[in-house]
């Protein structure tokens, strides 16, 4: 039987202002080289639940990152740092990417790492995947999980642009997964951010679950749909061998 292992650890990089932030990276032993993915997590927080993703990357043979983007916010438990974060109206968008990219430049410094970065993101993060991907290009594909407020009304000073309007600056490959129950984001929002798409022409692949709302990923919520779930991170797999792995 061949040998399986997987290094999983905390680390501190530089993030936005240069404000030092916490990860938590995993990836599998050996020499690699290894695709990297930097993991966006969602409003509950930097939780359990994206432990538990990155390891499963790592699983899958990719190296991967998750930055803690309510550092400032203070230690604690995910669920009550996250109620600070909401509290204070969220992370700028630009503090997002100043930390974002900081992950992502510290997966390509790594000698075990074969030069592509994925980024994926779920709820918030999935907004933040596609901010970004439009704001930046030093990602090779993103991955948007029924990312929230992609077509957004109630524009604040930290989040002061709808990540729709910027689609025609889009990067890199696109993933959305979405639940036709959702409600944030609705399946017309998603109609609205499919047809930007297509109006400039980028390179994206949409898929849209009957019988599933938002977050039927979560295992541990009632939101979970263990057929739509199963059949999305097949999606996920497929997306990123076709991007990152060659």
């Amino acid at each position: 039987m061949a040998y399986e292992g997987m290094l999983a650890e905390t680390i501190r990089i530089v993030g936005h202002n240069r404000d030092p932030i916490s990860a938590y990276t995993a990836r599998p032993l050996g020499a690699g080289p290894f695709p990297g993915v930097v993991l966006i997590h969602h409003m509950p927080g930097w939780d359990e639940w994206y432990r538990e993703c990155t390891r499963r990357f790592a699983h899958h043979g990719y190296a991967t990152i998750s930055h803690n983007l309510y550092e400032r916010f203070g230690e604690g438990k995910a669920d009550d740092v996250a109620a600070k974060a909401r509290a204070a109206g969220g992370v700028s968008d630009d503090q997002m990417v100043g930390d974002t990219e900081a992950a992502v430049q510290w997966l390509r410094r790594q000698p075990w790492h074969n030069g592509k970065v994925g980024l994926f993101g779920t709820c918030s993060g999935g907004r933040q995947t596609f901010l970004f991907a439009c704001r930046q290009k030093s990602i090779d594909c993103a991955m948007d999980l029924w990312g929230g407020r992609v077509v957004q009304d109630d524009l604040t000073e930290k989040q002061p642009v709808s990540p729709v309007t910027l689609t025609r600056d889009l990067s890199c490959p696109l993933l959305g997964l979405f639940g036709n129950e959702d409600r944030a984001p609705t399946p017309e929002q998603v109609d609205q951010h499919e047809a930007e798409l297509k109006k400039h022409g980028k390179n994206y692949e949409f898929h849209r679950y009957d019988g599933a709302g938002h977050g039927f990923f979560y295992y541990d919520r009632p939101a979970y749909r263990i057929e739509q779930a199963l059949d999305g991170w097949q999606k996920v797999w497929a997306f990123c061998d076709k991007h990152l792995s060659t």
